[in-house]
């Protein structure tokens, strides 16, 4: 059978609907001409048969036609479509439109439109239009649209939002539009949709977001335990109900959201379920788009694999662990210039004991915020100084927050890569190692290679070569559009083969029972820029 990765060929897709192959999730979608719906692959109902299915690669397709999403496999937990091809400069800026459409803080208070699209690409209104179609089959506006909609129905399955706050919050300008838009292309109004509310009493929110196998979940929640910083976060559970808790906050709609997640695996399912405070409901879609950028969900493992199997077999569920806020990535990266990962968890730990607002949560082990950009944005170097931060990174911190507080710095997938990159290499104390440090977690880029890496060095052993950075980057050529992928196998590689995999916490912490729960090992790579000297201690 044809890779994932591939465009189908309709009997493909038929023979991976007959196996209800997970891999294959958000791939392709089959419309069944007798019912007028349409599936994911994975969907339980009997397989239709081949002369009543029409297969569509985005689910935007599907709803063109008329078709309407299937209310038992639910198209919009899928994980989503995302290919790469760097040479191909109008795939990229369909990807580059979708990607900005796909992110609402990238537009702050601003509606969406063909116009904004574009003057923001660059490019003329038409040309936008053109090259989305070619890569999609639909405009750019009915793909907002749909995307709009399966955020609203996931809404309506999962939550007891009312109905206002689910428009408002999906991305509909007023209830009408909503309530019209969901009348015509799902025949049903929104009330009709909605399922059993959540139990009386329960706290928080819960939904389910799918991923493509195979996925490395020890090894993307060891990447996180070894940086976990006390009362924001916690990585606790075993190998039968791995968790991961923190706090979060996002500014929407001109106020701050703040509350708490915690996302465990259901790994029969391939499903993250993400249980999220109360106070997050009403910009729960934008905490769904930061949890699945944080832990990958929507990366095609059978694509990347495809380029990098050769040069790393193994680590085929190995995932770019990525950041619920691009701007405490891009602090935490500052600190972790050229010194250990231990070292760079101290500092960030005395700086959120030192900035971070305090919050309640029903988790002893989640107390506080990460300090906001206003915060840090004003503070004086001696108060830095007096955490141990060096005065080159007191700079960077302050220069990232003034710019992320001030809007001339965007740190999310929604961003232009190389212009954001470009803008981050002019603040003080950030180099290239930072930049596409930052552009790999922060930024979801994945073909950002930190060239300057000494880990890296190490592991594709050119570390001993006159110019070990250029060497990297040679080497490097054969792993595009995935090398950010390359980068997390080239280090775990190198520590996996130095260091054994440490035992995860065998208890799933419970509200107001505090478990020290910090797993480390498994990719317990130099994820954070380190020094030789630093390499060879680990």
């Amino acid at each position: 059978m044809t890779t994932p990765n591939a465009l189908l060929a309709d009997d493909d897709c038929y023979l991976a609907l007959k196996a209800k192959d997970a891999r294959f999730d958000g791939s392709f979608f089959t419309a069944v001409t007798s019912t007028g719906i349409y599936c994911r692959p994975v969907c339980s109902v009997k397989t239709p048969l081949r002369k009543n299915c029409r297969f569509f690669r985005h689910a935007a397709q599907a709803e063109s036609a008329c078709f309407r999403p299937c209310l038992r496999c639910r198209p919009e937990l899928a994980p989503h479509s995302v290919g790469w091809c760097i040479q191909d400069a109008s795939f990229m800026l369909a990807h580059q439109a979708a990607r900005l459409l796909d992110e609402p803080q990238a537009w702050g208070d601003e509606a969406p439109s063909i116009e904004k699209l574009a003057e923001r690409l660059g490019v003329s209104d038409r040309h936008v239009r053109r090259i989305f179609e070619a890569q999609f089959g639909v405009t750019p506006l009915q793909y907002l649209q749909t995307r709009r909609l399966l955020t609203a129905k996931q809404l309506l399955a999962d939550t007891d939002l009312p109905i206002t706050q689910v428009a408002l919050a999906s991305g509909f300008a007023s209830v009408r539009r909503f309530n019209a838009a969901f009348v015509q292309h799902y025949q049903l109004n929104p009330t009709d949709m909605r399922r059993q509310s959540p139990r009386p009493g329960s706290e928080g929110v819960t939904v389910r977001l799918g991923y493509r196998p195979p996925y490395d979940v020890a090894a993307m929640l060891a990447f996180f335990g070894k940086r976990s910083i006390n009362a924001i976060e916690f990585i606790a559970g075993g190998a039968d109900a791995p968790c991961a808790g923190r706090t979060f906050g996002i500014e929407s709609g001109g106020r701050l959201h703040a509350g708490w997640l915690l996302a465990t695996f259901d790994e029969p399912r391939s499903q993250l379920v993400l249980r999220v405070s109360d106070s997050l409901r009403e910009v729960l879609p934008l905490v769904i788009r930061r949890v699945r950028a944080m832990f990958d969900l929507d990366a095609d493992p059978a694509a990347i694999n495809g380029v990098l199997q050769a040069s790393f077999p193994g680590g085929d569920g190995l995932r770019v662990p990525g950041a619920l806020d691009g701007y405490e990535l891009a602090v935490r990266a500052v600190l972790g210039q050229q010194i250990t990962v231990a070292a760079a968890r101290t500092l960030a730990q005395r700086l959120v004991d030192r900035f971070g607002e305090p919050i309640e949560t029903p988790w002893p082990q989640l107390t506080r915020l990460f300090p906001a950009p206003a915060v840090l944005a004003h503070a004086g170097g001696d108060a830095l100084g007096q955490l141990g931060i060096v005065k080159q990174r007191q700079a960077a911190i302050v220069g990232i927050a003034q710019a992320v507080a001030g809007q001339r710095l965007q740190l999310h997938g929604g961003a232009d890569v190389n212009a954001t990159v470009a803008a981050l290499k002019e603040l003080p104390g950030i180099g290239d190692w930072t930049a596409q440090y930052i552009a790999m977690r922060a930024l979801r880029w994945p073909d950002a290679f930190p060239a300057g890496d000494v880990a890296l060095h190490k592991a594709l052993g050119v570390q001993s070569l006159k110019n070990p950075a250029k060497e990297a980057g040679l080497a490097s050529s054969r792993w595009k559009p995935w090398r950010s992928y390359a980068v997390i196998r080239a280090w775990s590689g190198l520590l996996d083969a130095a260091t054994p995999a440490p035992k995860m916490t065998q208890t799933l912490p419970q509200p107001h029972a505090i478990i020290r729960g910090n797993a480390t090992g498994l990719i317990a790579a130099c994820a954070d820029p380190v020094s030789a000297r630093a390499v060879n201690r680990l």
